[in-house]
């Protein structure tokens, strides 16, 4: 879906703006919370995506793809700026503040570790277009983003998840 006017120019503008939020929104916080593992964040990346876009939209060409860029450079962002927070935290000990967790909790956590590093084993190419493809984009949208021609996103996105399949079956027998 192309929408080329900018939500000040016209009547129809505020309807374009509407629009392109119904249509990506879920897809953005589902891309950036992947990325970061937070909602929070993921909330916060994709509202200022969207602000973004409210600001420039008259120079997008593919809202689709601008908007997966921007919430990928937010994100990247996000989590290098929480590394350097982290390591600037003074150590806790954790034993005097841990509550009892619960079993789902550290399931959950195992998976979300388990899952992003299988992702860093990956190519970038590979991980860029696993990402996106569990983000919700289409193989012509995943195309436009990574430069990848559209007749090789499937093989490309096949390889990547036997992959990945395999790095994690590996990885959860050991």
């Amino acid at each position: 879906m192309l929408y080329h006017s900018h939500p000040n120019e016209n009547t129809n503008a505020s309807e374009n703006f509407k629009a392109w939020y119904k249509d990506y929104y879920n897809i953005i916080l589902r891309h950036a919370s992947y990325l970061t593992g937070s909602t929070a964040a993921a909330e916060d990346i994709a509202q200022e995506t969207f602000i973004r876009l409210y600001n420039h939209c008259e120079t997008i060409e593919n809202v689709g793809a601008w908007l997966s860029r921007v919430a990928s450079n937010l994100a990247y962002n996000y989590i290098r700026n929480e590394r350097a927070r982290i390591k600037k935290l003074p150590e806790i000990d954790n034993k005097e503040h841990n509550v009892i967790s619960l079993e789902d909790i550290v399931v959950r956590d195992y998976e979300i570790r388990t899952t992003r590093k299988i992702l860093e084993r990956l190519s970038s190419r590979d991980r860029m277009c696993l990402l996106l493809k569990f983000s919700g984009y289409k193989y012509n949208e995943i195309s436009e983003i990574t430069g990848i021609e559209k007749n090789s996103v499937g093989k490309i996105l096949s390889r990547a998840q036997e992959k990945f399949k395999k790095i994690y079956l590996r990885e959860v027998h050991d």
